[in-house]
């Protein structure tokens, strides 16, 4: 691609537009100031030359000027002499120039305009490398404060799985209480009911027992 054909281009490009499609900015932006400063080092050579060239035929086109005013005054001359023949060769030949100098002013009117492209490109370059210059140290910056983000977005994440994984925990203990509460009640269930009245039975009995037993022990000893 030559570089007058890129010139819509770069001059259309749009550097926040560019660092958006960059993956990452960091390290895309230096290799991206590097091609910008090959691109102004050859856009800077292409204008020098097409300035030239603007030059060359902006000379030409005023030498062409200088020579139909120069036929001009000699077919005056000749006339004033009374010699129309050779005012007519020169009339002829200021014809000639006057169809090239046409041509002449085509090209250096096409030679300015690629002149004023290149100047516009030169420039619009020239810009684009200041301002990303004075942007990158803050753009890498963003950039480091952007994946330090990421990684703590990523132990946030695993520590909202560590409290999922705590509060499965939780409803499994919930659980096994619910459990051991369930087989205790099931226990209590199971057991036989307590006989108040074989239980006051039981008590009474052993106390006559207890009384008769003593009353022998006595007699016993009283010798009855």
């Amino acid at each position: 691609m030559s570089i007058l054909a890129r010139f819509n281009e770069i001059v259309k490009a749009n550097i926040n537009a560019v660092l958006d499609k960059m993956e990452d900015p960091s390290k895309m932006i230096d290799q991206y100031l590097i091609n910008m400063k090959q691109d102004l080092a050859e856009v800077k050579r292409e204008t020098a030359n097409v300035m030239a060239e603007e030059t060359r035929t902006k000379r030409l086109v005023d030498e062409n000027k200088e020579d139909v005013e120069k036929y001009i005054e000699l077919a005056k001359k000749a006339l004033l002499a009374g010699n129309e023949a050779d005012a007519k060769v020169f009339v002829e030949k200021k014809a000639k120039v006057e169809s090239a100098g046409e041509k002449l002013n085509a090209a250096y009117a096409a030679a300015h305009e690629n002149a004023v492209k290149m100047r516009q490109m030169h420039d619009k370059l020239t810009a684009d490398i200041e301002e990303l210059n004075s942007c990158r140290e803050a753009i890498k910056a963003k950039v480091a404060v952007a994946k330090t983000q990421e990684k703590v977005n990523k132990f946030t994440s695993g520590m909202d799985k560590v409290q999922g994984t705590m509060g499965a925990f939780e409803r499994m203990e919930e659980k096994a209480d619910k459990m051991l509460d369930q087989a205790n009640a099931m226990s209590q269930l199971n057991t036989e009911p307590v006989d108040e009245a074989k239980a006051l039975e039981e008590k009474y009995l052993k106390s006559e027992a207890d009384t008769d037993a003593e009353l022998e022990k006595l007699k016993r000893e009283l010798g009855l």
